[in-house]
């Protein structure tokens, strides 16, 4: 029997809580963290024709290499907030503007300035901000150009697909200074490339370019890296143009039931397919698409 969407709707709402960070840590949200410097992150909404819906997040701190400050942080909240509500909304990309480097994870300097107590709050933080990546509704591509290390890595495993310049440098590192992953990469990595593998690079701290990243699976696609530099990124937006032209309902309730139906056994995860299926059936999108099919042209789907 298919779960009904009050069920179904309980499961995200059970699901976000277990996802967000506890209310304590709010309290790394300061005063000094609310002044946050709008450069670091960077949003561009693509205009070209076929690329509505598309949005670009980029990391742009190239003094510390996109590393996690407190400014970074809390604009890097507050855009995947005012994201999560847009419903215009298709596919993220997530890119840096600073040549050469995705990001470099935890900002260390501001770290080593840090007491005992604000390293244990700070650190639930990065973690709710990754996540919010991973929970936006909408279809998410990480373009890894340059290095991702630690929680630059752990950021791009958050998004939904990633692409990688054969020159990019990527490693979950965090064991070489006797701490782990804590931007949920000991998950994350496991579900992407078995748990096996995941802890033989998470142990060693093995830093792997694009192509055995590629090899590996932890990237979907890898590309030669062009003069420019942003290869990856190119690659991105190319993959976010073969999305964004499908039914924007569909691709959020296809998210949802590979994401939640990890979760569970298959049996489950087959019910809760249905439930997700069931609430493309009522859409204008739906009639649009066969209408569309049957007079041989495009779909012009307004996520309805």
């Amino acid at each position: 029997m298919l779960l009904n969407w009050r069920m179904v709707s309980h499961l995200l709402r059970a699901s976000c809580r277990r996802g967000c960070a506890c209310a304590h840590v709010r309290s790394v949200t300061t005063a000094s963290a609310r002044i946050v410097d709008e450069a670091e992150i960077q949003l561009e909404r693509l205009k070209s024709d076929g690329d509505g819906g598309i949005a670009v997040v980029g990391l742009n701190r190239p003094q510390r290499k996109n590393a996690f400050g407190r400014n970074l942080l809390a604009r890097f909240n507050q855009l995947m907030d005012d994201l999560q509500s847009d419903a215009s909304l298709r596919v993220v990309v997530v890119r840096s503007l600073v040549p050469g480097i995705f990001c470099a994870g935890a900002d260390l300097k501001e770290r080593r300035e840090m007491s005992e107590e604000e390293l244990s709050r700070f650190s639930p933080y990065i973690r709710k901000t990754i996540n919010g990546l991973a929970t936006l509704g909408v279809p998410t591509i990480a373009a890894v150009d340059g290095f991702a290390m630690g929680g630059g890595l752990e950021l791009a495993l958050a998004a939904d697909m990633r692409v990688a310049a054969s020159s990019a440098k990527m490693g979950l590192v965090e064991t070489k200074l006797a701490i782990i992953p804590g931007g949920g990469g000991t998950q994350r990595l496991a579900r992407i490339v078995g748990p096996a593998l995941a802890k033989e690079l998470i142990f060693t701290g093995r830093v792997v370019d694009g192509n055995e990243a590629f090899q590996l699976r932890i990237v979907n696609h890898v590309v030669e890296q062009n003069v420019g530099g942003d290869a990856a990124y190119r690659r991105a937006v190319e993959l976010a143009r073969e999305i964004v032209t499908q039914g924007p309902i569909a691709l959020r309730m296809a998210k949802m039931a590979v994401n939640h139906g990890l979760e569970v056994d298959i049996n489950t995860g087959l019910t809760l397919e249905g439930a997700f299926y069931a609430q493309t059936i009522p859409t204008e999108d739906r009639l649009e698409g066969l209408r569309a099919f049957q007079e041989k042209r495009a779909p012009k789907y307004k996520g309805k």
